[in-house]
């Protein structure tokens, strides 16, 4: 992972209808732990790791690094959102994009939490990095999160192999802001 730039962070908490969405916190650490050993969340991402290593290794503030977000609903943590510029991607149309990533509790699935997280993420992404174009990589075996590609504005670039399934990356194009509209942190 490489940064995001010259970004501050954090940023102010991002609210939405429904969710906030904000950098990790120590209360989020039980939450970190039972979405990384979920095995209904990682069915399409390898597999879950074991509840006892991720316990010992877990610090007691999870995932506080630029580009990681807690979704949070009445106070608790549903879900992650990810935003990753990766220079050596595995794949080359996705090299130097930033890459958004997302994995929300089983509690949490089915009401359009992740839709709603994802596309306040990718507004903050438009505002934050004008011009950025970002990825997004699924499992084309994952039929709800290729839903939510679609519906965040992601076109498919390729389809590949990799962790013995068949894999679709996307790409959302770049916003560009239109004339005389000043992206936070510029000056105007």
């Amino acid at each position: 992972m490489t940064d995001l730039g010259s970004i501050a962070w954090p940023p102010a908490p991002i609210r939405t209808r429904r969710l906030v969405i904000r950098e990790s916190e120590a209360r989020d650490r039980a939450a970190f732990v039972e979405l990384l050993a979920s095995p209904e969340v990682h069915t399409y991402l390898g597999g879950p790791r074991s509840r006892d290593q991720i316990e010992r290794e877990m610090p007691s503030v999870p995932e506080q690094w630029p580009g990681s977000f807690v979704v949070d609903l009445d106070g608790a943590m549903i879900g992650q959102i990810l935003l990753r510029r990766a220079p050596g991607h595995h794949r080359p149309a996705a090299a130097g994009k930033i890459d958004l990533g997302y994995l929300f509790l089983p509690h949490a699935w089915g009401f359009g939490y992740a839709a709603e997280a994802c596309a306040a993420a990718l507004d903050w992404v438009d505002r934050a990095l004008p011009g950025e174009c970002v990825v997004l990589a699924t499992q084309t075996a994952n039929a709800g999160s290729m839903r939510l590609a679609a519906r965040l504005g992601f076109a498919e670039v390729e389809r590949f192999r990799a962790w013995d399934a068949e894999q679709w990356l996307g790409v959302r194009p770049a916003v560009i802001p239109a004339p005389g509209q000043v992206s936070p942190g510029s000056s105007g």
